[in-house]
């Protein structure tokens, strides 16, 4: 499906709706949820979003004043709950989502690829995200963009092992 629309990609602002967000990223773990996984972006709620918003920075994609992505990034200082991401030198990513009828456009990877500057800045030399071991599409999607596996963690709040994926920030990718 073609879009038109300018998607302009920025900070999540206190004029934003948090519960628009939220249903976004309930719509967009939906698929997931169905395939068994409980990741928490199938169900949280308003309160729940806005509590992880403040745990790092909120980068929202916007296209005609409705927010249609989200990435939320965790600086080096931040990044923590695993004994990769306690590192000082990785930052880390989550609550990723992109509404399911602008997915497969690009919008995610120009979050990512923020996000990985956003990392650069704050000299981080990883940038480490997690996502269910059996959602070997997402997995596959990360690993094209230069993630690899380093470990696995289990949150109490999925049921599901997690597999740790990073990407080293400081080698040069090359580009075809």
């Amino acid at each position: 499906m073609a879009f038109e629309g300018n998607i302009q990609i920025r900070l999540f602002s206190e004029q934003d709706n948090i519960e628009e967000l939220t249903k976004l990223l309930n719509k967009a773990y939906k698929p997931l949820s169905e395939k068994g996984f409980r990741y928490l972006g199938s169900y949280q709620d308003a309160a729940k979003t806005k509590e992880r918003i403040e745990s790092g920075e909120c980068f929202v994609a916007v296209m005609d004043n409705i927010i249609i992505g989200t990435i939320l990034y965790r600086s080096p200082t931040k990044a923590k709950g695993t004994e990769w991401t306690n590192q000082p030198f990785v930052a880390s990513f989550g609550q990723f989502a992109v509404e399911p009828e602008f997915q497969q456009h690009g919008i995610g990877g120009k979050l990512i690829t923020l996000v990985e500057e956003r990392a650069k800045q704050d000299g981080a030399k990883e940038i480490s995200l997690d996502t269910a071991e059996g959602a070997t599409d997402l997995i596959n999607y990360y690993s094209k963009k230069g993630y690899r596996f380093v470990g696995y963690t289990q949150w109490e709040i999925t049921n599901y092992r997690s597999v740790l994926l990073s990407k080293n920030l400081e080698r040069e990718e090359f580009k075809e």
